[in-house]
Parts: structure tokens; C-alpha cells; sequence
């Protein structure tokens, strides 16, 4: 709530990346720390990071609306009740009895450790039996990182008055 009330934008950067350092440590407490360690360093890091720079460019202190919109607010609360109502058809959390502990699991810690000599079950998980599932995501991110990369290098060409090929303009 204070991150939605708050006007001074440092703030409320800051404040989410607390947030997002907060939900790290839920994560490690519910034993899923590969999740811990992705919502550490994208959602606290990077994340954040790049709102600053963002700021850097722009005023930091919000200016008060001249009239409340109702439109993006209703469009809010029915994806955030939409959101919830989809959680209560999940089993619950620790459930022995949910799909994922009767079908996958069971083989994966059985016979994990066996076949890779990996004792942790998410680093065999994830290095293993998930490693070309793992090896995209990170071609996606370094893709994704090139090409704004690229975007920037053009903009601060267009500023110096060069054109893309390297020219004067």
C-alpha cells in the first residue's frame, strides 16, 4: 500500500525492491530457493536498477493527478479477483496428496541422485533433467539484453548526429 500512496518515486523504488528482497527470503523459507535466488537478483537487482535509471532521466517526484481514473483501477481489482479466484481450485501447500508429489516427484527423488550423483534435488532438477529448458531462458535473456543494447547504442548515435552506418549525418 505505501508503494501505491507514496509520491516521491525513489521511494517508492526502493520500496518495491524491499518488497522484492522480502519475497527472496519467503521463497528460501519455503525451501525454493532456485525461485529465491531468480527473485533476488531479477526482481531486487536488476529490477530495480533499471527503475533508477529510468528516474535518473525524469522527475522525482510525482505530480498529483487532476482527476482520479476509475478505468485502470477496475481493471486492477477484476485481474487481481480473477488472480485469487484461480488459486482456490490449487491443493494446498506441503499437500502430500497434490498431482505433483504422486507423479514427478517421486521418480525424480528416487532416481536422481543415482543417475547424476547431484544430492540436491533442484540443482539436479535444473541442471539435468531441465537443461535445455534452462539454456533457453538464458538465450532469451541474453537476446533480449542485445537488443536493447543496440537500441541505446542507436539512440546515442542519433544524438552525436551520426547516422547508423557510422557516417557524419
Amino acid at each position: 500500500m505505501a508503494i501505491l500512496l507514496v509520491r516521491d518515486l525513489f521511494v517508492a523504488a526502493m520500496l518495491a525492491g524491499i518488497f522484492s528482497l522480502l519475497s527472496a527470503s519467503w521463497f528460501t523459507v519455503m525451501d525454493a530457493v532456485d525461485v529465491a535466488f531468480t527473485e533476488a537478483s531479477v526482481g531486487a537487482g536488476i529490477s530495480t536498477l533499471l527503475v533508477l535509471g529510468a528516474l535518473s532521466q525524469i522527475n522525482r517526484i510525482e505530480r498529483n493527478p487532476k482527476h482520479f481514473q476509475l478505468l485502470p483501477m477496475i481493471v486492477t481489482l477484476l485481474t487481481g479477483a480473477a488472480l485469487i479466484y484461480s488459486t482456490l481450485d490449487m491443493p494446498h501447500y506441503g499437500d502430500p496428496n497434490a498431482p505433483i508429489n504422486l507423479h514427478v516427484a517421486p521418480y525424480y527423488l528416487e532416481v536422481g541422485p543415482v543417475e547424476t550423483h547431484i544430492p540436491n534435488v533442484v540443482t539436479f532438477t535444473l541442471a539435468s533433467h531441465r537443461g535445455y529448458d534452462t539454456m533457453g531462458e538464458l538465450n532469451v535473456i541474453f537476446t533480449a539484453g542485445i537488443g536493447v543494447l543496440l537500441l541505446l547504442r542507436r539512440e546515442t548515435r542519433k544524438k552525436l548526429g551520426l547516422d547508423p552506418k557510422g557516417g557524419a549525418a
